[in-house]
């Protein structure tokens, strides 16, 4: 059988994210969501997305095939439920569609032709920007349950001290020393070749993706992840950050979100409560205002490739798009547009030509080539969000 996973209904309430890469390779827990479902399935899976990332992220269908609404993430029965669909079924929850069969010949599915199965269990879904990190426990220890089942741990170094060293699992490369770590919340995952450095402490639930770094002194509560190839330091909870960023240095991340290529400056911190212990509200690309997210916890949304320079501070619900540089004093406003360059002083277009200059150099450094797929798609990005720009 040939699967697809398909965006859905909630990509633009994912965005900024989904400007650069489809629902399914959102990173929660330890794995994408994409990767999840090919564990589950023993297959790989392709994408229906929108145009200008079906190059990078295309589309394969052949003569039988199951689309998958990438916004639900697998579980054992709802896995069993969708490789048993046969032609002109589908999986509903309520009204929201989760999986269904079509022909390759199919020009459109009809539903109301289809025999309609109700998924009545309890399903994991992203949604909303905030869910990545709010539901990142549950996910995190769904994903360790499925990476570590009947295997064992890698040794990991008597120099350190562990707390529920059975909820501990180490990959092979894996190195830790003279740190403690306590999966008493929750478990603790030490992906391929990562480094956990001296003098770190770290609560679970934790996930440090193939060759992550924790650099020496991190305070780290779960439930967070950090993505292949991140490097981060300082106080961090609650946060999920994607593959290939760092926050390298001291200062406070929490309740946050970064995507692929972030940098986050040295002694930089977000807010993640309000003065008030107001509920929180986070910019919608959707409704273009700002939206109760009914969390009294929530800090920072950064998309890829965006940066801040030494000592930047972001308030409470702060979105920021793709390819910002954030560099003067001062808390800039709670919503910054892809592109922009400056701070709480004010705003300048980042010319595109520029952020790919900085994007060359960044992921030269970790042996990634910034290629024409990854230009396109950006300069598109920046022609989407001209409107947001009023500079």
């Amino acid at each position: 059988m040939n699967y697809i996973l398909f965006d859905g209904t909630v990509r633009e309430n994912l965005l900024p994210f989904t400007f650069t890469r489809p629902v399914a390779d959102i990173r929660i827990g330890i794995l994408t969501i994409r990767e999840k479902w090919e564990k589950y399935l023993g297959y790989t899976t392709t994408t229906i997305t929108e145009d200008y990332l079906s190059e990078k992220y295309p589309m394969v269908e052949m003569e039988e095939n199951v689309l998958i609404n990438a916004s639900f993430l697998p579980n054992r029965t709802l896995v069993e439920m969708v490789t048993g669909l046969r032609e002109n079924e589908a999986i509903f929850q309520g009204e929201e569609v989760i999986a269904f069969y079509a022909r390759e010949t199919q020009e459109e599915v009809d539903f109301s032709s289809y025999r309609h199965i109700e998924y009545e269990g309890e399903a994991l879904r992203v949604v909303n920007t905030w869910d990545i990190f709010s539901k990142n426990d549950r996910a995190l220890q769904e994903d360790f349950d499925l990476l570590t089942e009947g295997r064992e741990s890698a040794p990991i170094s008597n120099t350190n001290t562990l707390i529920h060293p059975e909820r501990i699992f180490a990959e092979e490369g894996a190195q830790v020393e003279h740190s403690i770590l306590n999966a008493t919340d929750g478990p603790i995952y030490l992906g391929r070749d990562s480094q956990v450095w001296e003098g770190n402490l770290i609560r679970g639930a934790f996930a440090l993706c193939n060759n992550a770094v924790v650099k020496m002194g991190a305070k780290i509560y779960g439930a967070t992840t950090v993505g292949p190839y991140g490097k981060v330091c300082g106080e961090i909870s609650n946060s999920v950050i994607f593959g290939y960023s760092s926050k390298g240095h001291e200062g406070y991340l929490g309740n946050a979100v970064l995507g692929e290529w972030c940098n986050i400056g040295a002694d930089s911190n977000n807010s993640n409560l309000k003065n008030n212990y107001a509920k929180v509200r986070l910019w919608n690309y959707a409704t273009e205002r700002f939206e109760q997210t009914g969390l009294q916890f929530c800090g920072l949304m950064m998309g890829d490739h965006s940066k801040t320079a030494i000592n930047t501070m972001f308030n409470t619900g702060t979105v920021i798009g793709v390819n910002c540089n954030i560099y003067v004093p001062g808390f800039p406003r709670n919503f910054v547009p892809s592109f922009s360059w400056g701070g709480a002083s004010g705003f300048s277009t980042y010319a595109p030509a520029k952020a790919f200059d900085a994007a060359k150099v960044m992921m030269a450094r970790r042996g990634v080539e910034f290629g024409e797929q990854d230009a396109k798609i950006l300069e598109h990005v920046f022609e989407l969000t001209k409107k947001w720009r009023n500079y």
